[in-house]
């Protein structure tokens, strides 16, 4: 169990919007849509990867919609678990170093990047 808890200490999120800083480490862009008006230079990522992020008609459904929140969890969580290789990927990253989610909704507390992070804290799959 000491795995997860140092995965922990290593795995940020951040909005887009928000000013990069050194504390962030690795910032990855979870997110299949680029941050709307967010230039390169300004969101200064190290990497996007978009394949991990909700599917199309997922996004479209949740509209960032809290009611549907448990129900987008669970859809996001089964589409994760064809992600396998992306997430032990990140999950490496941070257990060497801080990495930070970036992610572009306003609603900090119901968005892509919190399941995401919550499945890179849990041992196993997604689903």
């Amino acid at each position: 169990m000491t795995r997860p808890r140092a995965l922990a200490s290593h795995l940020r999120l951040k909005r887009a919007y928000e000013p990069p800083a050194p504390e962030d480490g690795l910032r990855i862009l979870v997110d299949r849509l680029w941050p709307r008006g967010v230039s390169k230079a300004r969101a200064a990522l190290d990497e996007w990867i978009k394949e991990i992020a909700p599917s199309a008609e997922l996004r479209k459904w949740f509209g960032h919609d809290p009611a549907r929140w448990p129900e987008f969890q669970r859809r996001y969580r089964a589409e994760l678990g064809r992600h396998g290789a992306d997430l032990a990927r990140i999950r490496a990253l941070a257990d060497k170093q801080t990495v930070t989610l970036v992610y572009s909704a306003r609603d900090e507390a119901h968005n892509d990047a919190v399941v995401l992070r919550d499945v890179l804290l849990e041992d196993g799959n997604a689903t």
